[in-house]
Protein backbone atom coordinates (compact mmCIF):
# COMPACT_ATOMS: atom_id res chain seq x y z
CA UNK A 1 0.00 0.00 0.00
CA UNK A 2 1.46 3.36 -0.99
CA UNK A 3 1.40 6.48 1.19
CA UNK A 4 -1.62 8.12 -0.46
CA UNK A 5 -3.59 4.89 -0.09
CA UNK A 6 -2.60 4.84 3.60
CA UNK A 7 -3.86 8.40 4.03
CA UNK A 8 -7.15 7.57 2.33
CA UNK A 9 -7.58 4.46 4.47
CA UNK A 10 -6.93 6.48 7.63
CA UNK A 11 -9.45 9.14 6.55
CA UNK A 12 -12.03 6.40 5.97
CA UNK A 13 -11.21 4.88 9.38
CA UNK A 14 -11.46 8.30 11.01
CA UNK A 15 -14.95 8.94 9.62
CA UNK A 16 -16.12 5.40 10.39
CA UNK A 17 -14.90 5.49 13.99
CA UNK A 18 -16.22 8.98 14.63
CA UNK A 19 -19.64 7.91 13.38
CA UNK A 20 -19.58 4.89 15.70
CA UNK A 21 -18.42 6.95 18.69
CA UNK A 22 -20.99 9.68 18.23
CA UNK A 23 -23.80 7.17 17.71
CA UNK A 24 -22.75 5.44 20.92
CA UNK A 25 -22.29 8.69 22.85
CA UNK A 26 -25.72 9.95 21.87
CA UNK A 27 -27.30 7.02 23.71
CA UNK A 28 -26.19 8.62 26.99
CA UNK A 29 -27.83 11.57 28.73
CA UNK A 30 -26.05 14.93 28.54
CA UNK A 31 -25.10 14.69 32.24
CA UNK A 32 -23.22 11.43 31.62
CA UNK A 33 -21.43 12.89 28.61
CA UNK A 34 -20.20 15.92 30.54
CA UNK A 35 -19.44 14.14 33.84
CA UNK A 36 -15.81 14.52 34.85
CA UNK A 37 -14.26 11.06 34.65
CA UNK A 38 -10.69 12.25 35.35
CA UNK A 39 -9.68 11.58 31.74
CA UNK A 40 -7.13 13.85 30.00
CA UNK A 41 -9.96 16.15 28.97
CA UNK A 42 -12.29 15.31 31.83
CA UNK A 43 -15.34 13.85 30.16
CA UNK A 44 -16.54 12.14 27.02
CA UNK A 45 -17.74 15.49 25.72
CA UNK A 46 -14.46 17.14 26.69
CA UNK A 47 -12.40 14.52 24.87
CA UNK A 48 -14.55 14.68 21.73
CA UNK A 49 -14.28 18.48 21.82
CA UNK A 50 -10.50 18.20 22.10
CA UNK A 51 -10.40 16.06 18.98
CA UNK A 52 -12.46 18.61 17.04
CA UNK A 53 -10.26 21.49 18.18
CA UNK A 54 -7.01 19.65 17.43
CA UNK A 55 -8.29 18.50 14.03
CA UNK A 56 -9.26 22.05 13.12
CA UNK A 57 -5.83 23.37 14.13
CA UNK A 58 -4.03 20.67 12.11
CA UNK A 59 -6.30 20.97 9.08
CA UNK A 60 -5.73 24.72 9.01
CA UNK A 61 -1.99 24.05 9.00
CA UNK A 62 -2.44 21.51 6.20
CA UNK A 63 -4.47 24.11 4.30
CA UNK A 64 -1.33 26.29 4.27
CA UNK A 65 0.56 23.66 2.24
CA UNK A 66 1.79 24.98 -1.11
CA UNK A 67 -0.76 22.71 -2.85
CA UNK A 68 -3.53 24.98 -1.48
CA UNK A 69 -5.93 22.03 -1.17
CA UNK A 70 -9.39 23.07 -2.39
CA UNK A 71 -10.97 20.38 -0.19
CA UNK A 72 -9.79 22.31 2.88
CA UNK A 73 -11.62 25.51 1.89
CA UNK A 74 -14.39 24.85 4.45
CA UNK A 75 -11.67 24.77 7.13
CA UNK A 76 -10.17 28.05 5.94
CA UNK A 77 -13.62 29.64 6.32
CA UNK A 78 -13.90 28.66 9.99
CA UNK A 79 -12.49 30.98 12.63
CA UNK A 80 -8.88 30.10 13.45
CA UNK A 81 -8.38 28.33 16.75
CA UNK A 82 -5.14 29.18 18.51
CA UNK A 83 -5.60 27.25 21.74
CA UNK A 84 -6.77 23.83 22.81
CA UNK A 85 -9.06 25.53 25.33
CA UNK A 86 -11.78 26.50 25.90
CA UNK A 87 -13.71 23.66 24.37
CA UNK A 88 -16.25 25.14 21.93
CA UNK A 89 -19.26 22.79 22.01
CA UNK A 90 -21.43 22.38 25.10
CA UNK A 91 -23.65 19.62 23.72
CA UNK A 92 -23.15 16.44 21.74
CA UNK A 93 -25.59 17.37 18.96
CA UNK A 94 -23.80 20.55 17.86
CA UNK A 95 -20.45 18.82 18.32
CA UNK A 96 -21.59 15.90 16.13
CA UNK A 97 -22.72 18.27 13.40
CA UNK A 98 -19.33 19.98 13.39
CA UNK A 99 -17.54 16.61 13.49
CA UNK A 100 -19.37 15.57 10.30
CA UNK A 101 -18.23 18.76 8.55
CA UNK A 102 -14.63 18.02 9.53
CA UNK A 103 -14.82 14.37 8.52
CA UNK A 104 -16.21 15.29 5.11
CA UNK A 105 -13.34 17.77 4.63
CA UNK A 106 -10.77 15.20 5.78
CA UNK A 107 -12.12 12.56 3.42
CA UNK A 108 -12.21 14.95 0.44
CA UNK A 109 -8.72 16.26 1.27
CA UNK A 110 -7.32 12.71 1.56
CA UNK A 111 -8.65 11.95 -1.93
CA UNK A 112 -6.83 15.01 -3.29
CA UNK A 113 -3.39 14.31 -1.82
CA UNK A 114 -0.70 13.09 -4.23
CA UNK A 115 2.50 11.28 -3.30
CA UNK A 116 4.88 13.99 -4.53
CA UNK A 117 3.40 16.49 -2.03
CA UNK A 118 4.13 14.31 0.98
CA UNK A 119 7.88 14.94 1.10
CA UNK A 120 7.45 18.69 1.46
CA UNK A 121 8.36 20.48 4.66
CA UNK A 122 5.42 22.20 6.31
CA UNK A 123 6.20 25.26 8.40
CA UNK A 124 3.78 26.11 11.19
CA UNK A 125 3.65 27.44 14.73
CA UNK A 126 2.20 25.46 17.58
CA UNK A 127 -0.42 26.82 19.98
CA UNK A 128 2.36 28.35 22.10
CA UNK A 129 3.77 30.20 19.08
CA UNK A 130 6.83 27.97 18.70
CA UNK A 131 7.78 27.66 15.02
CA UNK A 132 8.41 24.24 13.51
CA UNK A 133 9.27 22.79 10.14
CA UNK A 134 8.46 19.13 9.69
CA UNK A 135 7.93 16.53 7.02
CA UNK A 136 4.35 16.77 5.76
CA UNK A 137 3.77 13.01 5.64
CA UNK A 138 5.04 12.66 9.21
CA UNK A 139 2.59 15.37 10.32
CA UNK A 140 -0.27 13.55 8.59
CA UNK A 141 0.69 10.35 10.42
CA UNK A 142 0.66 12.31 13.69
CA UNK A 143 -2.75 13.80 12.82
CA UNK A 144 -4.36 10.39 12.39
CA UNK A 145 -2.48 8.81 15.31
CA UNK A 146 -3.65 11.61 17.62
CA UNK A 147 -7.25 10.91 16.64
CA UNK A 148 -6.85 7.19 17.30
CA UNK A 149 -5.24 7.83 20.69
CA UNK A 150 -8.07 10.00 21.99
CA UNK A 151 -10.84 7.92 20.41
CA UNK A 152 -9.42 5.01 22.41
CA UNK A 153 -9.93 7.08 25.55
CA UNK A 154 -13.52 7.84 24.54
CA UNK A 155 -14.14 4.15 23.84
CA UNK A 156 -12.94 3.34 27.37
CA UNK A 157 -15.14 6.05 28.90
CA UNK A 158 -18.15 4.80 26.94
CA UNK A 159 -17.43 1.22 28.02
CA UNK A 160 -17.28 2.37 31.65
CA UNK A 161 -20.70 3.96 31.11
CA UNK A 162 -22.06 0.63 29.84
CA UNK A 163 -22.03 1.50 26.12
CA UNK A 164 -20.42 -0.98 23.70
CA UNK A 165 -19.00 0.77 20.62
CA UNK A 166 -18.41 -2.51 18.82
CA UNK A 167 -15.43 -3.30 16.61
CA UNK A 168 -12.85 -0.51 16.52
CA UNK A 169 -9.89 -2.09 14.75
CA UNK A 170 -8.53 -0.62 11.55
CA UNK A 171 -8.26 -4.23 10.40
CA UNK A 172 -12.01 -4.18 9.73
CA UNK A 173 -11.42 -1.72 6.86
CA UNK A 174 -8.32 -3.31 5.34
CA UNK A 175 -9.47 -5.31 2.30
CA UNK A 176 -8.63 -8.99 1.91
CA UNK A 177 -5.74 -9.55 -0.50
Amino acid sequence: MNRTDQIRLMAKYNAWMNSKLYDAAMTLPDEALSADKKAFFGSILGTLNHLVVADRIWLRRFAAHTENYAALQPIRELPALTSLEPLPFADIRSLAEHRQLLDQAITAWAQSVHDGELDAVLAYSNTKGIASKRNFFGLILHFFNHQTHHRGQVTTLLSQAGVDVGATDLLVLIPEA
